[in-house]
């Protein structure tokens, strides 16, 4: 088989997967539930009705029985489930596919950004971004740090609040790998931003660093005050001990 016919299929082999998950969550769905998911999401897209841990289940159960061949596979049938779906929870279905651990752990890759990036802008949405951001983003920060991290420091003042908030939220699982000034700019890239959104991820990230740096978060709220939110300071600052440095 030549390699144009070898690619065909694949593509084929995508395109079923991709309509075997819409398929399946249109049979799952409850219509009263999609009314009501949709109007708690505030969302254009509609919803199908199914909640989220049966569409990690059903994808799931999908993917292992008709697992991507190669890397190019993967990522076409995450694309072509994200591009042609109908409802919500078919772009959950391809994040989901993206984040399946023995295929991230090989085939996630610093030219995967263009494609995250895609996402998160069509996405524009903290449901969508915050799990690309978190869980996508993170991972390719986290192991490509010298090729992903000049990338982020430009998404760190975008246009789109989305593509902002992803910067914030990359380091939230890090922990003590955490790169403070990468950490400290992101924020800073946002802290003029009256959007909700923005507000809240810097509140966030602030929140779950204080786990492992509650001294380092106090002693940033202090600095920024006048320029935080008071979300932003309520949020940052909620696990954290009041103390005499305290600047509440």
């Amino acid at each position: 088989m030549s390699k144009m016919e070898t690619d065909l299929v694949k593509t084929r082999r995508s395109a079923q997967i991709a309509n075997e998950i819409h398929a399946g969550l249109v049979a799952r769905g409850e219509p009263e539930r999609a009314k009501q998911q949709q109007a708690y999401m505030k969302s254009e897209m509609p919803f199908a009705g199914v909640t989220a841990p049966e569409v990690r289940k059903f994808c799931r159960a999908v993917y292992k029985e008709n697992p991507p061949t190669d890397r190019t596979e993967w990522l076409t049938t995450a694309d072509l489930i994200w591009r042609n779906a109908r409802f919500r929870e078919e772009r959950h279905a391809a994040i989901e596919l993206l984040a399946i651990p023995r295929w991230q752990k090989e085939w996630l890759h610093p030219d995967c950004l263009s494609q995250l990036h895609y996402m998160i802008q069509s996405g524009a949405w903290w449901d969508y971004v915050d799990a690309l951001a978190i869980n996508h983003v993170g991972p390719l920060l986290r192991d490509y740090e010298e090729e992903i991290k000049p990338i982020l420091r430009n998404w760190i003042t975008d246009p789109d609040l989305w593509v902002r908030r992803s910067a914030i939220l990359a380091q939230l699982k890090f922990k003590t790998q955490t790169d403070l000034d990468f950490l400290h700019d992101a924020i800073q890239g946002s802290i003029s931003d009256d959007n909700f959104f923005a507000r809240k991820a810097i509140g966030w990230v602030l929140r779950e660093y204080s786990r492992t740096d509650p001294d380092w978060v106090i002693s940033y709220v202090k600095k920024y005050k006048d320029n935080l939110s008071g979300l932003s300071v309520r949020e940052g600052l909620r696990l954290v001990k009041k103390t005499s440095t305290s600047p509440a």
